[in-house]
């Protein structure tokens, strides 16, 4: 819905089209609120049109919100490939110290 979203303007039925085989109206209905609660999309009514918009300000608090966490998680990956590697080159250490040989699969 976002990315549709992201070429303009549209309204809830529009949005809908491409759900319809795999979600209920009713369901679309509130995935969209929870969008509007979450800031990414404004709704207003115009007569017996709901047209709906990205808020921009909303994206961008999410991709800074996002980011905060891509960056925990680098490092933390980053730490834990550090941990592996130590700990594989020492149990290659011990293994070729006992006369035992790696497997490879």
């Amino acid at each position: 819905m976002l990315a549709q979203l992201s070429k303009g303007e549209s309204n809830v039925s529009d949005l809908a089209k491409p759900f319809l085989n795999d979600m209920s109206l009713p369901a679309i209905t509130k995935h969209i609120k929870v969008l509007e609660r979450a800031g990414l999309v404004t709704k207003t009514k115009d007569a017996q049109w709901r047209p709906c918009k990205l808020n921009g300000d909303g994206l961008k608090e999410a991709g800074d919100w996002i980011d905060e966490y891509r960056i925990f998680w680098e490092a933390s990956f980053d730490r834990l490939e550090a941990y592996l590697k130590t700990v594989t080159t020492e149990n290659d250490q011990k293994g070729k110290k006992h006369g035992r040989k790696n497997k490879k699969q």
